[in-house]
C-alpha cells in the first residue's frame, strides 16, 4: 500500500514543469496575488482553527466545573 503512495508523488523534473506551466498561465505579476491571496486564505483557516479548539477547550472546563460542583452539592447533602 505505501508503495503505490509514492509512486503519484511528483518528482523534481515534475514539480519543475508544473511551476513552469502556472508562470506561463498567469504571468509575473499575477503570481504574487495569488500567493496574498493563497496566505491570506492560509491565516484565516489557522483562525479558524484556533478558535473551535479554543471553544471545544471552554466547553470542557465548563462540562468539568458543572460535575465539580455536582458532587459538592451530593457530598453537602449526602
Amino acid at each position: 500500500m505505501q508503495t503505490f503512495v509514492f509512486l503519484f508523488l511528483p518528482g523534481g523534473w515534475e514539480i519543475f514543469a508544473i511551476l513552469f506551466v502556472i508562470l506561463l498561465l498567469f504571468g509575473g505579476k499575477k503570481i504574487p496575488e495569488l500567493m496574498r491571496g493563497l496566505g491570506k486564505g492560509i491565516r484565516e483557516f489557522n483562525s479558524a482553527r484556533s478558535t473551535i479548539e479554543n471553544e471545544i477547550k471552554e466547553g470542557m472546563r465548563e462540562a468539568e466545573r458543572k460535575e465539580i460542583e455536582e458532587k459538592k452539592t451530593q457530598e453537602n447533602n449526602g
